[in-house]
């Protein structure tokens, strides 16, 4: 592994955009390279640990708060702090899980009734998108 990068070999190493690692750098997620006079920054193999991370915590549905609030309890001594964030996040997780299966069960009737519902002009589940009472279920 490279011991310095340019911005575009550690957004090629992390698997991003060029543009994501310059925000990232607004959000003071990730820190500004140094630059040597003026010269071409260069980010440390550090940078690329941080922006992995970044990525991991976001494809765990983590927002960029709670990467960032995440980040600033790395010290190795705010683990009930960063356990408190995660049970957040797997809360909300569970809601959205028992709210798809609401819907997964409403979908499965209704193509089910559709594919019943043979030599009938309407369409069961186009008519119950039509009907008021569809958007409550």
């Amino acid at each position: 592994m490279m011991e310095q990068m340019t911005i575009g070999q550690l957004a090629a190493a992390a698997g991003v955009n060029v543009e994501t690692v310059r925000y990232y750098q607004r959000r003071a997620l990730l820190a500004a390279p140094s630059r040597p006079n003026g010269g071409i920054g260069r980010y440390p193999a550090a940078a690329l640990t941080r922006l992995r991370f970044i990525k991991r915590a976001q494809s765990l549905g983590f927002t960029l708060e709670d990467v960032q609030a995440l980040l600033s309890l790395d010290d190795g001594r705010n683990c009930a702090a960063a356990r408190e964030i995660g049970e957040h996040k797997l809360a909300e997780v569970r809601d959205r899980l028992q709210a798809l299966r609401v819907l997964e069960a409403a979908l499965t009737d209704l193509v089910t009734r559709c594919s019943t519902a043979r030599r009938k002009v309407t369409c069961p589940l186009i008519a119950s998108l039509l009907t008021p009472e569809a958007s409550s279920a």
